[in-house]
């Protein structure tokens, strides 16, 4: 098979379905679970400190353009960053057990993300600039490599401001102990969560975000030291995913702030940069995670796959014009560091607490992708994924099957590919610039539950719902890599509904298990032009009081 049948043949055989579930163990292992923390044993490791974030910018200001001012790029505000976008936010204890929930969700908590920094030479973290591996469990960073002031200044130079980069890759291993043949799919989504995570974090710094989308996976790993076989002798590989500029936010505090698109370089990172970094002083050997594994070779046959060439740059889709005017809140402000550490995946939801259509309005309103506001701006155009939603608890809304069309310029498109029975009428009261739509109306709380696997928390909660991609012509159009890309915009809606939810009083949590076909079938989709990708439900949560909650670093 080539490459996109390769794709094509994996998305279908990983698919859950009423009469069988995709392949995994069927048990759990767990005398070879794996270690949820990488290290480099040998790399500098230099401390960072904890709770020097503190910044008056609230949550509600992230999405704004250009409401805090940028702080410089030093080792305190690299410390707050890093807290407040993959480090521990908790540990949680009961009968002997222990471990660590981040501020980053991941699928099953097992945190296949790897992180990344390269930057050039910051007072406190090393005089030359260098390539660092984040390690969340000290909150620390262990220098990887070291490389010259010239060759930094190649590899920064086009960018408007001075820039650090952020590198992300995925450990397939962690997700597919416990998930099998699915796990890739799962990697994919946390890589989104953490792009999201990434943005916000940055934007409370007055930083900005943006996805280096030229780059070939060749190259990110070159500059990540991640195809470097003899520091991954004998133990899980790490699959390069992508790389990341950050830098300080275009600032305007008037009426009228500025876009704070990303000015990149068109031609991307240079072939003779990856070639010096790669050739510079690298030391550390990656830790071991699992003494036993078992293989996947369709994990590994996709990763192939889907592996991404170096490419032009994607097209600007989206304007702000075309996506409307942000909603504004009416609440108090709360800081953003405080809606940030308190995310939570709810573990069961209570099927009473409903939340306000304004509410609702406004969580699907952050969803939209507009291109110069966090964490959007950090993927940038084109968004593929639109929302199947389950309403059953929404004050002023009818319960039942509704829309969100995140890209106003599909609409014919997707209206056109559903059933031809459904109303398509907007609900009352909802903003003129919110393309939200009734498709059918009743009670759908049992097929939400029954469609996520007969998991109760989908029918339970005031909504849920389903992440809707345009598949099989994307893949045609850009490569069989843009499954990936498909992947992590979902992880982006992912993590944003999480932080929403806890803005608004209540929970989500994103559910991996749904029945594939099922959910299309609902919407009256056809197989490959659509596909749901990822499915997460908010409501009221119930707790689980057999658990102990723990500081997150308590020897500090």
């Amino acid at each position: 098979m080539n490459a996109l049948d390769t794709t094509l043949h994996f998305h279908e055989r990983t698919k859950h379905a009423f009469e069988r579930y995709a392949r995994s163990l069927g048990y759990m292992d767990w005398d070879n679970q794996p270690d949820p923390f990488r290290r480099f044993a040998d790399a500098p490791l230099v401390q960072l400190a904890l709770g020097t974030g503190e910044r008056s910018t609230s949550y509600d200001d992230l999405y704004s353009a250009g409401k805090a001012p940028p702080e410089p790029a030093n080792l305190d505000s690299l410390s707050a960053f890093f807290e407040l976008s993959l480090a521990i936010s908790a540990w949680k204890e009961t009968q002997g057990s222990r471990w660590a929930l981040r501020i980053n969700p991941s699928s099953g908590n097992l945190h296949p993300t790897e992180c990344y920094l390269i930057a050039g030479p910051v007072p406190g973290l090393h005089d030359l600039p260098a390539v660092y591996h984040y390690a969340p469990k000290e909150h620390a960073l262990e220098r990887r490599a070291e490389f010259s002031h010239d060759t930094w200044q190649q590899l920064a130079e086009g960018f408007r401001a001075s820039p650090f980069f952020i590198g992300l890759s995925s450990i397939h291993w962690r997700e597919a102990w416990k998930y099998g043949e699915r796990a890739y799919r799962y990697c994919q989504h946390d890589i989104g969560h953490a792009v999201a995570a990434i943005a916000m974090s940055a934007a409370i710094q007055g930083w900005q975000v943006r996805w280096l989308d030229e780059m070939s996976d060749d190259q990110v790993a070159g500059l990540l030291g991640l195809d470097r076989p003899e520091d991954f002798e004998d133990v899980e590989p790490e699959h390069p995913d992508l790389l990341l500029a950050v830098m300080p936010a275009q600032h305007d505090v008037g009426e009228n702030a500025t876009s704070q698109a990303v000015d990149i370089n068109a031609r991307g990172v240079s072939a003779s940069v990856v070639t010096a970094i790669a050739k510079g002083n690298w030391c550390g050997s990656a830790n071991p995670l699992s003494a036993n594994h078992v293989e996947w070779d369709i994990i590994d046959a996709v990763a192939a796959a889907c592996a991404k060439p170096m490419t032009e740059a994607l097209t600007t889709q989206a304007t702000e014009a075309m996506l409307g005017s942000p909603l504004d809140p009416d609440r108090p402000p709360v800081p953003a560091e405080t809606i940030i550490r308190q995310r939570r995946s709810a573990v069961a939801m209570d099927g009473r607490t409903g939340i306000s259509a304004e509410q609702f309005f406004l969580m699907l309103d952050r969803l939209m992708p507009r291109p110069d506001r966090p964490p959007w701006q950090a993927l940038g155009p084109p968004a593929c994924v639109h929302l199947g939603l389950f309403v059953h608890l929404v004050d002023g809304l009818d319960p039942g099957l509704y829309c969100l069309v995140r890209s106003p310029d599909r609409l014919d498109e997707i209206r056109s590919a559903m059933d031809p029975a459904f109303e398509w009428q907007q609900p009352p009261d909802c903003p003129e610039s919110l393309p939200l739509f009734v498709l059918q109306r009743g009670d759908a709380r049992k097929a939400a539950w029954k469609l996520s696997c007969d998991q109760q928390i989908a029918g339970a909660s005031a909504f849920s719902l389903g992440m809707i991609a345009e598949f099989e012509p994307r893949l045609r159009e850009h490569g069989p890599w843009f499954y990936r890309r498909l992947f992590w915009e979902t992880g982006m809606i992912g993590q944003i509904l999480y932080l929403e939810a806890e803005a608004a009083g209540i929970r989500g949590t994103g559910i991996g298990c749904y029945f594939d076909d099922p959910v299309r079938e609902i919407f009256g989709l056809s197989v490959n032009a659509f596909q749901s990708l990822y499915h997460f439900t908010v409501g009221g949560p119930v707790g689980d009081t057999r658990l102990t909650t723990l500081p997150p670093y308590p020897d500090r």
